[in-house]
């Protein structure tokens, strides 16, 4: 059996040896590489919910949107963003102002598809430490309770 060649067990084992290597240092920088996507996707969805929300108190102040809450001029939910609101300078054509296509999702929490967002909301009357919802939406926030490699948690951003 002169013809016959193979791996030997010492070069199997250094072979396993070194993959094993390569894995543990491989893993923790592909989780920390879908972290930041994920934080990056967070920052995206929380501006365009904020830029919307923005939009609408800036129609409101400019007489486009009746205002439906209590003098702050905030939307009362965020489907109203979604869903569009009358124009007031254009009665007669029953046009609609839209701020948002779609409602972000929270790339931080797992929603079953065709679920709606879960954001936490603050409304205008609320404090900044202590976000409540209320008649109006001022500001939106994650609510994953995790904290972000910055250090802050993902429900103060």
């Amino acid at each position: 059996m002169t013809g016959m060649r193979g791996f030997t067990l010492i070069e199997m084992l250094v072979t396993v040896s070194l993959v094993a290597l390569l894995s543990a240092i491989a893993f923790p920088l592909l989780e920390l590489a879908e972290r930041r996507s994920n934080e990056r996707e967070l920052r995206i969805a929380l501006r365009q919910i904020r830029n919307a929300l923005d939009g609408y108190k800036q129609a409101v102040d400019e007489g486009r949107v009746v205002e439906p809450t209590k003098g702050s001029g905030y939307p009362p939910n965020l489907d109203a963003l979604v869903d569009g609101v009358p124009d007031a300078k254009n009665p007669t054509r029953n046009q609609k102002i839209y701020f948002l296509r779609r409602l972000p999702a929270d790339p931080l929490l797992a929603a079953p598809p065709n679920a709606a967002p879960e954001w936490g909301l603050r409304s205008y009357a609320s404090s900044p430490g202590d976000p409540q919802p209320g008649l109006d939406v001022f500001d939106v926030y994650s609510r994953s309770g995790a904290t972000g490699l910055n250090g802050i948690a993902y429900k103060d951003w």
